[in-house]
């Protein structure tokens, strides 16, 4: 394990950043601890999923984490993943709320600077204004916008009339994902389906294992579509038990089977599920503002903007 470290004086108690590989587990603990805190202070997790998933994992390549103390106590993460092999390293940070307004924040950032070779992708989920503040003060420009949009489902709670029918193209059929038996089939058209996306076209094996073993993973709710018996779309839901909130996970298609409304009738048949099988009222999903066909489906839908993610960059 790497380590380094730099330590502030000038303050009350002292402010410390440590550069680490890999986090102990009672690190990892602590570090979870600030994002559970910050979430229920701010009604948003400031780490992504993603983030949480890796802190719980060990140590992975081309991933470092910085532990933010002021004194003895765990205030502030964040971390910085450099796996893309053409954008800049992309990072994330919370500080926990009980130590805010001392510059933990811009501490963090500024040695995800250094640390990033002064090239970086910041995430401000949620777009509050304290990580816009953060962002100018950085000297960081917005780049990427992400939407959370929901919709109410209502018209899908019942099956029978009234509830939307999806519309398969020719030849398709669609079951439910078989976990060990579909996983690299299912890796094969995600990688194709996101290939202009590498945060989600790049995912592993082990990226789908540590989904598979969250409490929230259900394979009933995984629909998998299949033409002569090979895969050509997906649409993998998830449920957010506590808001009562279920997600449009991720859904994709291969692109030899786009443009023939297996995308919308996937997005039919999982919001079904949702509603019918899991009782959700309210579905929701992510979407980039820019991917404007994807933005107008999802509209025509009923789908409507929640919040947004807000991501920022250096220059050039």
């Amino acid at each position: 394990m790497r380590e380094s470290g730099t330590t502030e004086t000038g303050k009350p108690r002292g402010r410390r950043i440590d550069v680490l590989d890999e986090l102990t587990p009672s690190q990892s603990h602590a570090v979870l601890g600030i994002i559970d805190a910050a979430a229920e202070a701010d009604g948003r997790q400031a780490v992504s999923e993603q983030g949480r998933l890796t802190l719980r994992r060990g140590r992975r390549e081309g991933v470092r984490h910085l532990l933010l103390t002021d004194g003895t106590d765990p205030a502030g993460y964040a971390q910085l993943e450099e796996t893309d092999p053409v954008e800049p390293p992309a990072a994330e940070l919370v500080v926990h709320p009980a130590y805010r307004r001392r510059g933990h924040g811009r501490a963090l950032g500024r040695a995800l600077l250094t640390e990033s070779g002064q090239r970086m992708r910041l995430w401000a989920h949620g777009g509050h204004p304290a990580a816009r503040h953060l962002a100018q003060l950085l000297g960081l420009t917005l780049f990427r916008e992400l939407r959370q949009l929901r919709m109410p489902l209502t018209g899908f709670a019942a099956e029978g009339a009234g509830a939307p029918e999806p519309r398969l193209p020719a030849g398709v059929t669609v079951r439910t994902f078989r976990p060990g038996e579909d996983d690299a089939e299912w890796l094969a058209v995600n990688a194709a389906a996101f290939a202009h996306h590498p945060e989600q076209g790049s995912l592993t094996q082990a990226d789908l294992d540590d989904r598979k073993a969250e409490p929230w993973f259900d394979p009933r709710g995984f629909f998998l579509a299949e033409r002569a018996g090979k895969a050509v779309g997906f649409h993998w839901t998830k449920v957010h038990s506590a808001e009562q909130l279920g997600e449009v996970y991720v859904l994709g298609v291969h692109p030899d089977a786009q443009g023939g409304g297996l995308g919308k009738a996937l997005t039919t048949i999982g919001l079904r599920y949702l509603a019918y099988e899991r009782s959700m009222p309210t579905a929701m999903l992510y979407v980039d503002a820019d991917n404007a066909p994807a933005v107008a489906v999802y509209e025509g839908m009923g789908f409507r903007t929640h919040e947004t993610d807000l991501m920022y960059r250096t220059e050039g």
